[in-house]
């Protein structure tokens, strides 16, 4: 009678979970689910070099200064800080659930997150180091050279190694068990009447045509401006620069709205400073929707209901430099004195 009882339970539980999954395959956005088949050892390495500022030039930006952790995974101003103070030249997209994207960058140019991974070391506006250069850092740290050899099994680190690990531990940046997840798996009072009708209006006005899976966007390039241009004085031109095409002239890849509270300012040049403003630009240039100031509300209300758990770890600490390892340099150098005038 217990085996039975058991039986039972589990089979209510297993159709219970059943229906959940049919209700949610009914929704344009879908829940995300926790990162698959992840390499501890490459993770734990992959933390340390995200956090490690010796990957840049300066010896003081990390991939975390641009993409910080506890800020969304953005750094929550319209465009990054590069080398030398260098203003960037587009807003750093969030880390968080980039996994789930088609491509990394706005453009699109890096095809997964290890090719992402890579390219801020060696731009110049960014970390403006070298690949060689920032491999020789790390082969001057002992703890960095053991632990690349446990994780990867050779003696010699190369770039591979670098981005793999960094990879991999952005692969753990998932925000699972939002209430819109929740509300999704049938828990119906997770989000207020309020919340529930501004996901009506996302749905109805044709917001989850480009915003739409795991991520709420990340899936594809869409024009910027669909109804009418979007202004804007920045030199970036989307896709168009990857591919060479002019239909792809800004294109930009669809941000993900997960957490989406948390990575303002929004748009590809971080013009819009709050979601109010995010939500009336586009729906009056992407969809030729004024949203009226309730509307407005309701659908930011739905929009806040996306955030989800934020990745809990602990803080790498960074192994010590050697006598070998370069300083930090992150001031320009000193002009030379100019020569006494001779008498």
């Amino acid at each position: 009678m217990k085996r039975f009882l058991t039986l039972l339970a589990a089979s209510l539980l297993s159709g219970a979970a059943s229906i959940a999954v049919a209700q949610t395959a009914d929704e344009p956005i879908q829940i995300i689910q926790p990162p698959k088949s992840i390499n501890l050892g490459m993770v734990e390495l992959g933390k340390k070099l995200y956090f490690d500022p010796r990957l840049s030039k300066s010896g003081f930006i990390s991939c975390n200064s641009c993409h910080n952790l506890s800020m969304g995974g953005t750094d929550n101003i319209p465009t990054s800080i590069g080398d030398q103070w260098q203003q960037g030249p587009i807003n750093a997209p969030t880390v968080l659930n980039s996994s789930l994207n088609v491509a990394q960058f706005w453009d699109g140019r890096a095809g997964d997150l290890k090719a992402q991974a890579g390219g801020p070391i060696a731009n110049p506006g960014e970390m403006a180091f070298t690949h060689t250069l920032a491999l020789g850092v790390l082969e001057s740290i002992p703890a960095y050279v053991r632990e690349f050899k446990q994780v990867f099994g050779k003696d010699k680190v190369d770039i591979d190694q670098v981005t793999a690990a960094i990879a991999e531990f952005e692969k753990t940046l998932v925000t699972p068990n939002s209430r819109f997840d929740q509300w999704l798996l049938g828990k119906k009072d997770a989000l207020t009447a309020d919340e529930q009708k501004g996901y009506a209006l996302f749905k109805d006005t044709g917001c989850v045509a480009c915003h739409n899976g795991e991520a709420v966007g990340g899936n594809s390039f869409q024009k910027m401006g669909v109804v009418e241009a979007f202004k804007k004085d920045d030199p970036a031109t989307g896709r168009f620069a990857v591919t060479g095409k002019d239909a792809d002239r800004f294109n930009y890849k669809v941000p993900t709205l997960r957490n989406v509270e948390y990575t303002y300012p929004y748009f590809h040049d971080g013009s819009a400073n709050t979601l109010t403003e995010a939500v009336r630009t586009m729906g009056r240039i992407q969809l030729g929707k004024d949203f009226t100031a309730d509307e407005t509300r309701q659908v930011v209300a739905f929009l806040k209901t996306l955030t989800g758990d934020m990745p809990q770890f602990t803080m790498p600490v960074l192994p010590p430099s050697s006598d070998a390892t370069p300083r930090p340099q992150p001031f320009p150098p000193k002009a030379a004195p100019a020569p006494a005038p001779k008498k």
